[in-house]
């Protein structure tokens, strides 16, 4: 196989599916809707439907198109439309399938949503961000209750849910180490707004909320009624620091070739272009040491990389040039999305069909 090459164990990848989805089943009024963004392959994803009968989250409109073309159709667009173009889009995309789910945080934002489906002549179905600590899109939880009672007066939507997404991040923004901890807090925070969302009479019945490393800390909190984890299927380096799995249960890895070494030092054939680069090797309360874990040589380290080369430290260990070794990418959804193909381990190969979607 030419190299670099995303390798897919496929029956770990399965496993996890269905570890997940025993997980959630657990636990009574929870549904799992799995969020795309990390395998975006609709072959995945309608595996994913058929155990959990939930639908699917995606981040980008170009996204759910694939997903709808390949039979999906139960959709949560969990990223906010503010361009007319892209929301008569997806209004058209929406008479298409049997539920679509659209995400606001801003009075803008939903002015535009609510003047189109109206000029359409649809019901927009609606979930609301709320900020619990990432600090990005949604909104503070301070202001939701008045800004929530606002969209609810404009015409064309129907508000049903609040969602959020903190992954490993305390309300302070900074990496938490005890995810499960930081789940209970993430869950709770949506609970308790829900509740006074309620109170003044706003109909919220949907509340999602997790990721993959607070997964086990939400489904410990009553009330929550959705979880949205997409790492699992696959796993990362990232995870196996956070103690969420490990490495055996890591699915992906990228197959590189040693194509030179000096000394010490040996370089590979896959760098920036092949390993996402959003997930920095850190030493922070989480270490992540290096860009990714080497399979079968712990003591070897991916300390840096550029375009077409991957520099490992060896650490006294002893390889050849022309030896193939799997390494684990920190990120493995950046990581997919270098890559129009993976292969699994008998050679199947599978079109990473939502790749490259970013509108």
């Amino acid at each position: 196989m030419r190299t670099p090459a995303l390798l897919v164990d496929k029956q770990v990848a399965l496993k996890n599916i269905q570890v997940m989805q025993e997980k959630v089943d657990q636990k009574n009024h929870i549904l799992l809707r799995p969020h795309i963004k990390t395998h975006k392959t609709p072959e995945f994803a309608i595996k994913q439907n058929q155990l959990g009968k939930s639908g699917i989250t995606c981040a980008k409109l170009s996204e759910a198109e694939v997903m709808i073309q390949h039979g999906v159709r139960d959709i949560f667009l969990a990223y906010p439309l503010v361009d007319r173009e892209k929301i008569r889009h997806s209004l058209r995309l929406a008479e298409q399938i049997d539920r679509w789910i659209y995400s606001i945080d801003t009075y803008e934002g939903a002015q535009l949503l609510s003047e189109e489906a109206v000029e359409a002549g649809r019901l927009a179905e609606v979930r609301v961000e709320i900020d619990t600590g990432l600090f990005r899109s949604g909104l503070a939880l301070e202001e939701a209750v008045d800004a929530i009672d606002r969209f609810n007066k404009l015409p064309g939507l129907q508000i049903t849910g609040i969602y959020t997404y903190r992954g490993s991040k305390a309300r302070t923004g900074e990496v938490v180490k005890d995810t499960f901890h930081a789940g209970v807090e993430e869950a709770g925070l949506m609970v308790d707004l829900a509740e006074k969302l309620r109170e003044q009479g706003l109909p919220i019945k949907d509340i999602s909320v997790g990721s993959t490393p607070t997964l086990e800390g939400v489904l410990a909190v009553e009330g929550i009624t959705e979880v949205r984890p997409g790492t699992y299927i696959f796993n990362d380096a990232m995870q196996v620091a956070y103690g969420v799995c490990s490495i055996e249960e890591c699915a992906a890895a990228v197959l590189v070739t040693i194509v030179s070494i000096h000394g010490d030092r040996a370089v590979v054939d896959g760098g920036s272009k092949s390993f996402a680069t959003d997930v920095q090797p850190t030493g922070g309360i989480v270490p992540i040491n290096g860009f990714g874990i080497v399979k079968g040589h712990p003591a070897i380290v991916f300390e840096r990389m550029n375009e077409e080369h991957g520099v490992l430290q060896l650490n006294g260990e002893s390889l050849a040039i022309g030896e193939t070794l799997e390494i684990i990418p920190n990120h493995i959804c950046s990581t997919v999305n270098l890559y129009d193909y993976y292969y699994f381990r008998d050679g199947e190969q599978v079109a990473v069909s939502a790749r490259g979607k970013t509108q």
